[in-house]
């Protein structure tokens, strides 16, 4: 950005103002923050089969492509988890064991709101009801 800028004897001149503003810098550390969040979920799901490793994989990967260029494209190329994230970004492939996983995770969940929680019933309702707009969601994306 340039503004233009005129001093008291009318002689002009211009000056260039920096891209990385306090703002822009508070901006791109949240968004590596959330991306570190989302790639430790992540990388615990990997060893909790009740966490999605996926789905917090490319939450990582969308954070990291505001925050950090050198951190999106160490994710997107990482021997192990590029493969899912470049075909979700390409052509928005859910793999079929991530879309069983979170299936099979939102019913078990369902069945204990159901059967075992204690929550009153409209939020029992609408917890079930996100529930199944994600499953048909997940399930209608094509698969690898």
């Amino acid at each position: 950005m340039i503004i233009v800028l005129k001093n008291p004897a009318g002689h002009v001149r211009s000056r260039h103002l920096e891209k990385n503003t306090v703002l822009t810098q508070t901006k791109r550390w949240i968004y590596n923050l959330l991306g570190a969040l989302f790639f430790i979920t992540g990388f615990i799901g990997i060893f909790l089969p009740v966490l999605p490793t996926t789905v917090f994989m490319i939450l990582a990967l969308w954070a990291f492509s505001n925050g950090s260029e050198r951190f999106h494209q160490w994710l997107y190329n990482h021997p192990r988890f590029g493969p899912p994230l470049q075909d979700w970004e390409e052509r928005g492939v859910i793999p079929l064991k991530g879309k069983v996983t979170a299936v099979a995770v939102m019913s078990l969940s369902a069945l204990y709101l159901v059967f075992l929680s204690e929550a009153p019933v409209w939020a029992i309702a609408a917890a079930i009801t996100c529930m199944v707009c994600v499953a048909i969601y997940v399930v209608s994306r094509p698969g690898a």
